[in-house]
């Protein structure tokens, strides 16, 4: 019976769009350190952190990002440390002093239309070129309000990464 009220308590989060990222609520569990679910979406806060092998700064460093605010995704946390993913599937380990909560995504399309409203049939306020990282508003089923360079408008979520595809934002 208790499976019964867990299932029947993530289906109602689901409905309601509290169980984080779409692609993880059927598996998403709470993080050991934050509580918060795993996994989900955060951006870096700095211009140059490093992504080492394992949760420790003797660990030895993989690579380096070095764009402020890029979508990476928390797959695991171990205290101050939180082991992300970026676009590519590239992971590592990352401090958690350089993560922020403010969700940002990265454009996958090499020229996706920006619209004033979320339908193919709305006025282009913008073109967007791939790699391009912009801060997330709402989403729908479908589509995601951006705001990049100070012009905000919609576009389509296939054309980009850092929400879930099912995710529903307000």
């Amino acid at each position: 019976m208790r499976r019964v009220i867990i299932g029947s308590i993530a289906i109602f989060m689901l409905v309601l769009g509290l169980a984080g990222p779409s692609f993880a609520q059927e598996t998403a569990t709470a993080g050991p350190v934050t509580g918060l679910p795993l996994p989900r979406f955060v951006s870096l806060k700095a211009s140059n952190a490093n992504v080492r092998r394992g949760p420790s700064q003797s660990h030895k460093i993989d690579w380096i990002l070095t764009r402020k605010g890029t979508p990476l995704l928390v797959t695991a946390e171990f205290e101050h440390w939180r082991r992300v993913q970026d676009e590519d599937g590239a992971g590592g380990w990352i401090h958690y002093a350089l993560l922020s909560g403010h969700r940002t995504v990265v454009v996958r399309a090499e020229r996706a239309a920006m619209h004033k409203t979320p339908d193919d049939t709305s006025a282009t306020v913008a073109l967007v070129e791939k790699g391009v990282i912009a801060s997330l508003g709402a989403c729908n089923p479908d589509w995601c309000e951006i705001e990049a360079s100070k012009i905000t408008g919609w576009i389509r979520k296939s054309e980009i990464w850092g929400v879930g595809t099912a995710e529903i934002r307000e």
